[in-house]
């Protein structure tokens, strides 16, 4: 799929890549990506494609320590300068589409983030998507590793261990995991500070959920063997009628990319269809 490239400067100086899909004709809506652990943009070309189809523009950015980006692999400084650069992806976006209703969305790590950004920076926007967010974890790591983790925070925020992710427990989609492996710039380097800050931020997005002010999609498989749907679904509760859950039965971690895709992005489009007259104030 065609796009176009861009560089930035985050606000503490780094350097941040991004990716650009455009729909051939009018664009009606651009929705602004933040992608999962590990990996990066370039890998939602097909879930691009599928918006741009819908004359839905997307706009993403590499996360700092992944992909294109600038930084440490697997590192972030702190959480809250995460929340800086996706305010930075958002007036991007709003540069290069002027006058188009606003859709925030993530997977994952990038569900996580944007879940806390719409609670803690309140963003004058359309919406906000989030696929499997990292809220809590599907399973429950060994207490020695969790006393691990917040020793190194301390000690060593930025040393850098695997992640132990499976790439197999990403997707039942064959295809989509050989290109997984094969990618250059997929890693599996993560830092006590960014594991931290984002299971930290589950937590706090699930006692704060009662605050959402956004119209909100929360999207997740029951079968996803990395982050817990049950969460997701705690989330929904709390948020009240803002918040519109739907839990896919049978699907992994990437529900965009697993057998029945289709029927995810239908649902997705439908619903950012439903909310375009929601502009940015």
């Amino acid at each position: 799929m065609p796009h176009s490239e861009f560089q930035t400067t985050a606000s503490d100086g780094l350097s941040l890549f991004g990716r650009v899909w455009k729909p051939e004709g009018e664009s009606s809506s651009v929705l602004c990506l933040v992608h999962g652990l590990g990996i990066h943009s370039g890998l939602y070309h097909r879930f691009a494609a599928t918006l741009n189809e819908a004359g839905i523009a997307v706009v993403a950015l590499d996360i700092r320590g992944f992909g294109k980006s600038g930084g440490k692999r697997g590192h972030t400084p702190s959480y809250d300068i995460l929340m800086n650069d996706i305010s930075l992806l958002i007036t991007t976006a709003q540069e290069r589409f002027s006058q188009l209703p606003l859709f925030l969305f993530g997977l994952s790590l990038g569900g996580n983030l944007v879940i806390n950004y719409a609670l803690r920076r309140k963003p004058q926007i359309a919406g906000v998507i989030s696929f499997c967010p990292a809220l809590k974890l599907a399973f429950d790591p060994p207490a020695w590793k969790m006393v691990l983790a917040r020793i190194f925070n301390h000690i060593a925020p930025s040393i850098t261990m695997d992640n132990e992710i499976d790439v197999n427990d990403v997707t039942r989609n064959k295809e989509m995991v050989e290109e997984i492996k094969k990618d250059p710039l997929v890693h599996t380097r993560i830092s006590p500070a960014l594991f931290s800050g984002f299971y930290n931020a589950g937590f706090w997005a699930l006692d704060h959920a009662a605050e959402l002010s956004l119209p909100m999609l929360l999207m997740h498989g029951d079968a996803d063997k990395l982050t817990s749907y049950k969460a997701s679904q705690e989330f929904s509760d709390k948020a009240g009628a803002l918040c519109t859950c739907r839990i896919w039965p049978g699907f992994y971690h990437e529900i965009h990319n697993d057998p029945g895709r289709d029927a995810v992005m239908a649902e997705l489009i439908e619903w950012l269809q439903s909310r375009m007259g929601s502009r940015a104030h």
